[in-house]
């Protein structure tokens, strides 16, 4: 097990955030950015200004200018997939950003060509990494909150442009093939992922979802997908037209023994209410060790470890996200 920073190789830059991750790579002691691709040189030229880092117009030239040691996925949901296996195949180590693929054919291959090569894929949730989402997941699967029957998340904000996401976000994002569809793909996803962590795989799934936006996008910008379980339920939001940032974010656990809330963000607070405490008391979230604290200590840890990624971020947990997210995607099309 060597001590030296893992040599990282970034595959795309269309996926606004890789932005969010460069810092962690700068500031590591445990990896380190060594190359970037992509296609568009305008976004090559940025990251060689602000990271001093060599940047390629194919991912060939990449692979072969350099050794690596693994690489970070940000491109669009279709072609991050296809970036994937070309790493994976080569043996290299995996992260790609959320939602792991556009359809689940491609989520599957991904899983079965990381277990044949014997390396880490991990897929990267950003809100894997806030203390209280941790603690409220570990804790609802230790039972504190006893049998669990409804988990509720609702991603939602006014829309990818009025976010400020950039065009080249955009213009995959409102693209049904290179994302996989619109809001429900880019944000029911997390309560997806979060339901097949905590309560597995449903027997049966309810999904609806429009345009109702003032100025169609060409996909859907609000959907809801209902998880139905044997003793509960899980729902799973997305909003592109919201107004404001009430119940955004939000998150909920309920059980028979309490219900957890998990405000949103990193400084958010976790919530519980028992039957002795029915309105509901902060609870204490300590602060994760070093490898649970970013995506990029994590990735470092799982590599050098060779641990699978921990619940949220494990490629099984997103391949069962995948596949409900399909299911979902195949009803809003029928």
């Amino acid at each position: 097990m060597t001590s030296q920073p893992l040599r990282i190789g970034i595959l795309g830059l269309i996926h606004d955030h890789v932005w969010d991750h460069l810092p962690q790579l700068q500031h590591s002691d445990n990896a380190e950015l060594v190359a970037a691709f992509d296609t568009n040189q305008p976004l090559r030229e940025r990251i060689q200004a602000e990271y001093s880092c060599p940047a390629y117009a194919t991912a060939e030239e990449l692979f072969a200018s350099h050794e690596l040691d693994g690489v970070y996925i940000f491109s669009s949901n279709q072609e991050g997939a296809e970036l994937a296996l070309q790493a994976l195949n080569r043996g290299l180590p995996v992260m790609i950003e959320k939602p792991m693929a556009a359809n689940f054919a491609q989520a599957e291959q991904m899983l079965e060509t990381a277990r044949a090569q014997g390396v880490c894929l991990m897929v990267n949730w950003p809100f894997a990494w806030w203390p209280q989402m941790q603690h409220a997941v570990n804790s609802a699967l230790a039972g504190e909150i006893g049998n669990l029957w409804q988990v509720r998340y609702r991603a939602a904000h006014a829309g990818p442009k009025e976010l400020g996401c950039s065009d080249y976000f955009c213009e995959w994002l409102f693209d049904p093939a290179r994302n996989g569809g619109g809001a429900m793909m880019d944000y029911c996803c997390y309560g997806c992922v979060l339901a097949s962590c905590l309560m597995g795989i449903p027997e049966s799934i309810l999904a609806s979802g429009g345009a109702y936006r003032t100025e169609p996008l060409g996909v859907e910008d609000n959907a809801i997908i209902v998880m139905n379980y044997p003793e509960g339920m899980a729902t799973a939001e997305g909003s592109w037209s919201q107004v404001g940032k009430l119940t955004a974010y939000a998150t909920a656990m309920y059980g028979s023994k309490g219900t957890y809330i998990v405000e949103p963000q990193k400084k958010g607070r976790l919530m519980l209410a028992t039957a002795d405490q029915p309105e509901g008391a902060e609870v204490k979230v300590q602060c994760p060790v070093l490898s649970l604290q970013t995506a990029t200590e994590h990735f470092a840890h799982c590599v050098r470890t060779r641990e699978t990624p921990w619940g949220l971020c494990a490629p099984e947990t997103s391949l069962e996200a995948q596949r409900i997210l399909e299911a979902g995607m195949q009803q809003l099309k029928s």
